[in-house]
């Protein structure tokens, strides 16, 4: 994909108002690659409360050290955080591009949160 196509790619997700119209959009690219992913992605999502936030989590499966099927549970981001965190994370996950480039993309400027000292 190009990077004219990736950016317009983004802005138009950076639109849509949920997970799961994201991944329908990002199903239906052009990109075989792109839309491969997202498919494979499809009902791997789950949303849980942890000390009154909800987080929307990437549920999956994977083969542990001893060879047995282990379910995980990764954080994505918050219920209601802006979705271009998911979009980022979806960028990153699958196919290793930067959460900065992603945002840039879409005319973005990441602010990482401060660290804690």
């Amino acid at each position: 994909m190009e990077q004219t196509e990736f950016e317009v790619l983004v802005k138009a997700l950076n639109e849509k108002n949920s997970v799961a119209e994201i991944l329908e959009a990002l199903s239906g690219c052009d990109d075989e690659e792109v839309a491969a992913a997202a498919q494979s992605l499809r009902g791997q999502f789950s949303l849980a409360e942890i000390e009154g936030v909800e987080r929307i989590y990437h549920v999956f499966e994977q083969e542990d050290d001893n060879g047995e099927m282990q379910e995980y549970a990764e954080w994505v981001m918050n219920n209601g955080d802006p979705m271009m965190a998911f979009i980022a994370w979806f960028f990153y996950s699958q196919f290793e591009i930067k959460d900065k480039d992603t945002y840039a993309a879409a005319g973005i400027r990441l602010v990482q949160p401060k660290k804690l000292k």
